[in-house]
C-alpha cells in the first residue's frame, strides 16, 4: 500500500512540474502572440525577432513538457496521456515570416500560436483532472 502511495506522489510531482512549465510556455506564447498582432499591423524585422525569440523559448519549454509527459506515461503505465505537444511551425514558415514579412505569413504564425495556446489549455485540463483522480485515490489509502 505504501508503495502505491509513493507512486501516486511521484506522478503528482511530475504533474506539478508539467503544470509549472505550462505556465511558462503560455507566458512565452502570449508574448509571441502580442508581438504577432503588432507584426500584422506592420511591425517589421525587429518585431519578428522578438516574436521568434519568444517562440524559440516556448519551443524549448514544450520539449521539456514532452520529456516529462513521457516520464508521466511510464509512471502511469496503463493510463493513456497525450505525449506530443509542440508548436508545429516548420522552418519554412519561420523563414517566410522573416523574409516575406507580409500579412499572410504573419497571420499563419498567429494561427500556430493560437493553436499551441489551445493545446496547452487542453493539456492543463487533462492534467488537473488526472491529479484530482490521483488525490482521491491516495485519500482512499488513508481510510
Amino acid at each position: 500500500m505504501t508503495n502505491n502511495l509513493k507512486e501516486i506522489n511521484d506522478v503528482q510531482k511530475i504533474i506539478d512540474e508539467i503544470l509549472s512549465l505550462i505556465d511558462e510556455a503560455e507566458t512565452k506564447f502570449n508574448k509571441a502572440r502580442n508581438w504577432g498582432f503588432f507584426d500584422i499591423l506592420g511591425g517589421g524585422f525587429i518585431t519578428d525577432l522578438f516574436k521568434h525569440s519568444n517562440l524559440d523559448s516556448a519551443s524549448d519549454i514544450m520539449n521539456k513538457i514532452n520529456y516529462l509527459l513521457k516520464d508521466l506515461q511510464r509512471e502511469l503505465n496503463e493510463v493513456v496521456t497525450p505525449t506530443d505537444f509542440s508548436m508545429n511551425t516548420n522552418t519554412f514558415a519561420s523563414f517566410a515570416d522573416f523574409i516575406f514579412d507580409g500579412v499572410l505569413a504573419d497571420a499563419y504564425m498567429q494561427s500556430k500560436i493560437m493553436s499551441s495556446l489551445k493545446e496547452l489549455k487542453n493539456l492543463r485540463s487533462t492534467l488537473l483532472n488526472l491529479k484530482s483522480k490521483l488525490s482521491s485515490l491516495s485519500s482512499n489509502y488513508y481510510k
